[in-house]
């Protein structure tokens, strides 16, 4: 296998049979090709597509570079959700000890941020002591005893994804439908799901800012992932504006932990939780109906349950026990709190949520290049959402900063971001459709 001569052809739109597929992606997993030819192979990609044949060679190659987890001795359904990447997007810290707390299992299996969205790994990494790649037995115990567990990729699973999951994020390739198709659904073959639910975003700060192309990217995964023998469906969800009231790292793992511990409902956030725990409960045959599968994720939640298998996942993988009580004895705040006003009354008609992931990137709380070390402390909290009639002078946002100047450049950042109106706006569903 020359590595040249498939980037070639797939530069030229030749299409790719399995068996180069498996021998491209075997040499990156063996770490014997270079970042530019990993780079240029999704270049190559980006622009010319790739097959739904393709695809599940390149999701299968992938998947088949490493380790396949086995499940034998947990009895109960093995399920997992995937986002695609949004911005204030902290959903799976709440849905995976909801979902255990109704009977699942979620061995879950995360990425760091990607591009403008933030990452799940990033935000764990907040927490002391977390270990985010504990080693096969130790996510294997705490998945049967906690209900799940939240990791990244270790260096057995999937192992080729890794390393052009990292390329990507520097090399503006991250929005090509093959590549995160095969990207998501290694690391959940590899997982050994039965069942998977996977956020599909649509919107200016999402991968997929155009309904239609969301809806290609979701009937991708949907038809790979079962064809691959895992029961799977897709909600699209909207990302026009961020998801939660928050936008970083450790002021998004604030807000994770008053979600489960009651203090945050009624939020455009609890929606999209709620209807996930839903979906995966039915697909995996746990609850007979939506309905009812929304009533046992309240009840996990209310009876505060969700919260006890979270401290418990928690503490087995290092962090501290007690971090729901007493969450300002371990997450790290900025030195700087500044609020942003807004520049005049109205109602809150529309953001850039784009640009706000820019944003948290610019404070230091994201990465430019793989190896870019992140502050955890900073981003924004209080983000209010759309449709909010607001004063002028009135937060409408509160930025937290390493230092003064970060902190100017990032609240005159942020009100540039919102459009405030005299009009109150028609808001977009935030749960658009069903695959």
């Amino acid at each position: 296998m020359i590595p040249q001569e498939i980037i070639r052809r797939k530069r030229d739109g030749d299409e790719l049979d399995a068996a180069d597929i498996r021998s491209f992606i075997a040499a990156l997993a063996a770490g014997r090709l270079s970042e530019g030819q990993i780079g240029a192979f999704a270049m190559a990609v980006w622009f010319k597509g790739m097959s739904w044949a393709e695809t599940v060679a390149l999701t299968l190659a992938m998947a088949d570079s490493g380790d396949r987890l086995q499940w034998a001795d947990i009895d109960r359904p093995i399920v997992d959700k995937h986002s695609t990447g949004g911005v204030g997007d902290n959903v799976s810290l709440m849905l995976a000890p909801i979902a255990a707390a109704c009977g699942l299992a979620v061995p879950m299996i995360s990425g760091r941020g990607l591009g403008h969205t933030g990452g799940t790994l990033d935000k764990l990494e907040s927490i002391p002591g977390y270990r985010i790649t504990p080693d096969a037995d130790l996510f294997h115990k705490v998945v049967k005893e906690a209900g799940c567990a939240i990791i990244g990729q270790t260096g057995t699973l999937a192992p080729a994804d890794g390393r052009l999951y990292a390329v990507r994020d520097v090399t503006a390739t991250v929005d090509s439908i093959p590549l995160i198709t095969a990207s998501i659904l290694s690391k959940k073959l590899a997982a050994g799901l039965e069942t998977l639910v996977l956020d599909v975003k649509v919107g200016n700060g999402a991968f997929m800012a155009d309904r239609r192309q969301a809806e290609i990217l979701a009937r991708s995964l949907v038809e790979v992932a079962n064809g691959a023998g895992v029961k799977t469906s897709a909600l699209i969800t909207d990302m026009n504006q961020p998801l939660a009231d928050s936008a970083g790292n450790a002021v998004e793992m604030r807000n994770c932990l008053d979600f489960l511990a009651g203090r945050k409902a009624d939020t455009r956030l609890e929606t999209v939780v709620l209807a996930f725990a839903a979906e995966m409960l039915v697909k995996s045959g746990v609850a007979a109906s939506p309905d009812e599968a929304e009533g046992m994720a309240r009840q996990a939640l209310s009876s505060g349950k969700a919260a006890e298998v979270f401290a418990r996942m928690v503490s087995m993988l290092g962090g501290p026990a007690d971090l729901i009580e007493n969450p300002d004895r371990y997450l790290a705040r900025a030195p700087v709190a500044k609020p942003v006003p807004a520049a005049r009354s109205g109602w809150l008609a529309a953001c850039d949520a784009r640009g706000i992931g820019v944003s948290v990137i610019d404070l230091g709380g994201g990465r430019r290049h793989p190896a870019d070390r992140i502050d955890h402390r900073v981003g924004f909290s209080e983000l209010l959402p759309l449709g909010t009639r607001v004063n002028a002078g009135e937060p409408i946002a509160l930025v937290h900063a390493a230092d003064e100047a970060a902190a100017e450049r990032a609240a005159a950042a942020i009100a540039a971001h919102y459009r405030i109106s005299e009009e109150k706006p028609e808001l977009t569903p935030v749960i658009a459709g069903l695959i």
